[in-house]
């Protein structure tokens, strides 16, 4: 499962595509996304992307639900503001439409093939690198799903096809005319059911892997200790990861990979990032940042070398039990 004991600076072609980036990339829901970081103002989303494009991180994943519409917006005003489009590889994603009950997910080809143009116009872009179908939804045969964009592969309009949050059933009913590229989904040391899940058909089928909440909403990133506290209301505290003894198992793991990190100069996160991109099946990850020095700090992971013993204890560390 793993390709080796060195995170190799150099770009790297995500798997299935012609598409060559960093390998640290940048989740950006953050920005425009005041909904769930009230924060972060579309002046900080700004600095967050000046400060990619400075510095080189030129793989940027958005979506159509991240703000809503207001990730695209700022990310397109930016591009075209800095002249900038052509060094960067853009990831949409589209399923949610808003309805007078709520959410609904739509992955009907007329509905994808809007969703695309829409994206377009706020992107300020004649096309979209990697587009992914964001949720499977009920309905639609997943292998008409991607044929509509298939078609816009086509025609040049979008680069390359992914599916995220896909069933590994949906996934080969996607695959079905081996159009997908790309599968995101949730995937981290201490969830890992991807690897059993998606892992060995992503392998078999040449695709790429892009795992999403790579740090645990912080725990990886070695942000909290026994003593940290989250205020009333925190979504954190409902997630299972933060309760009780789950949450004081996780925090005496974290301390392990201080451990490590210590003995190398480095930060938790630049390990954990590291240790990712040992795997086979991920090319490039993409950490969001809500500081524009969280930025340029995941860059330093793409330097980290592990040797094979210290790919191993982390493994064995975080393996389910």
């Amino acid at each position: 499962m793993t390709k080796g004991v060195v995170c190799d600076v150099k770009k790297v072609i995500i798997r299935g595509t012609d598409l060559e980036v960093f390998p640290i990339g940048l989740g950006t829901n953050a920005v425009g996304g005041q909904k769930y970081y009230p924060d972060i103002t579309d002046a900080d989303g700004r600095a967050f992307l000046r400060t990619a494009l400075t510095e080189g991180v030129d793989f940027w994943d958005t979506a159509f639900t991240y703000g809503p519409m207001r990730s695209e917006t700022i990310i397109g005003e930016v591009l075209h503001a800095e002249n900038a489009r052509n060094n960067i590889v853009l990831a949409s994603k589209a399923a949610h439409r808003f309805t007078d009950n709520g959410v609904e997910f739509d992955n009907s080809p007329d509905f994808l093939e809007q969703a695309v143009r829409e994206s377009l116009d706020r992107l300020q872009t004649d096309w979209i690198d990697l587009f992914y179908i964001h949720f499977p939804d009920e309905d639609t045969p997943k292998y008409e799903a991607v044929g509509a964009l298939q078609r816009l592969k086509e025609k040049g309009i979008i680069r390359a096809i992914g599916v995220s949050n896909f069933s590994p059933e949906q996934l080969a009913e996607a695959n079905q005319d081996g159009y997908v590229d790309v599968v995101q989904d949730h995937y981290n040391l201490l969830h890992r059911g991807a690897e059993e899940s998606l892992f060995p058909y992503i392998g078999e089928h040449n695709m790429s892997f892009v795992p999403y909440f790579p740090f645990a909403s912080g725990i990886l990133a070695g942000n909290y200790t026994l003593e940290t506290t989250f205020a009333e209301g925190d979504t954190r505290l409902k997630k299972a990861d933060f309760q009780d003894e789950k949450w004081r198992t996780n925090l005496e793991k974290v301390d392990q990979l201080r451990d490590i990190a210590a003995t190398k100069d480095i930060d938790v996160a630049h390990l954990v990032l590291a240790w990712y991109l040992t795997r086979n099946e991920i090319d490039v990850v993409i950490p969001g940042a809500k500081r524009t020095t969280q930025v340029i700090s995941n860059m330093k992971a793409a330097e980290v070398e592990l040797e094979e013993s210290e790919i191993i204890v982390i493994d064995g560390l975080f393996r389910e039990q």
